[in-house]
């Protein structure tokens, strides 16, 4: 479904109730040892939760309550300094050095997808993309639903396995994993041209060791087989650097 401003104001209307409509709720939660700026953005990139972007201590939780028929994606920036306007820089996520996001993060990042059913017995579909690379680890786990409602997710920290062509370095440390198609911009890695099919886009290396490490999350453009998940009528828990 396309989803354009108007779209988005209305599910956030939806999201509380104002058009009595029931809500999916998505709680929130860093247990990442520093603060963390999670982003998110609807459809075309109107932001709906929380505003686009804030601030998130280590141990602390918000949660949203998430319309039907919602879709879109959230993930972390890391780094961050924003002044009082919202205006500044994050090392990894940012997206155009404003607190709230008008649009997708700047890989590499690791991010949550979600489409949200347009009833309690419709299915969700959501997963856990490294696909624009990996910058802190994330998982999702269903709440209360029915059918295949599994965990999905990268719990394995792959800044410290990231191979040296890949990594993002601040301060003398890696903070970030890029993608084989963000560090060499080439069709094989970035399933495009005479790769741009499932038949002629096969994991590489590369895709392979995020593969290895997070067996539940999208390691590479036609990953759906083992990557994409469902599940009605349930509440979702989002976990940075689960456990």
């Amino acid at each position: 479904m396309a989803i354009n401003s108007t779209t988005c104001l209305l599910l956030l209307l939806f999201s509380f109730g104002i058009l009595g409509s029931s809500a999916t709720v998505f709680t929130v939660q860093n247990q990442c040892s520093f603060t963390i700026w999670p982003a998110t953005f609807c459809g075309n990139g109107i932001a709906t939760l929380g505003d686009g972007g804030f601030s998130l201590a280590p141990g602390a939780s918000v949660q949203f309550p998430v319309p039907q028929t919602w879709s879109g994606r959230i993930w972390a920036r890391t780094g961050c300094n924003f002044d009082s306007s919202g205006n500044g820089k994050c090392v990894t996520g940012d997206c155009g050095g404003l607190l709230k996001c008008p649009g997708g993060g700047a890989p590499p990042v690791s991010l949550v997808e979600f489409t949200i059913g347009k009833d309690a017995n419709d299915k969700d579909f959501y997963d856990v993309s490294l696909v624009d690379g990996y910058n802190v680890g994330l998982g999702v786990k269903a709440v209360g639903g029915t059918g295949d409602c599994r965990y999905a997710g990268c719990v394995t920290d792959l800044n410290g396995k990231c191979p040296a062509e890949l990594q993002v370095t601040d301060s003398g440390s890696v903070v970030a994993c890029k993608s084989a198609c963000a560090a060499f911009n080439t069709p094989q890695f970035c399933c495009t041209g005479d790769h741009a099919t499932p038949q002629t886009c096969s994991p590489t290396q590369y895709s392979q060791l995020f593969k290895n490490a997070c067996p539940t999350a999208y390691s590479y453009a036609y990953d759906d087989a083992t990557s994409t998940f469902t599940c009605s009528g349930s509440d979702y828990l989002i976990t940075f650097c689960p456990s």
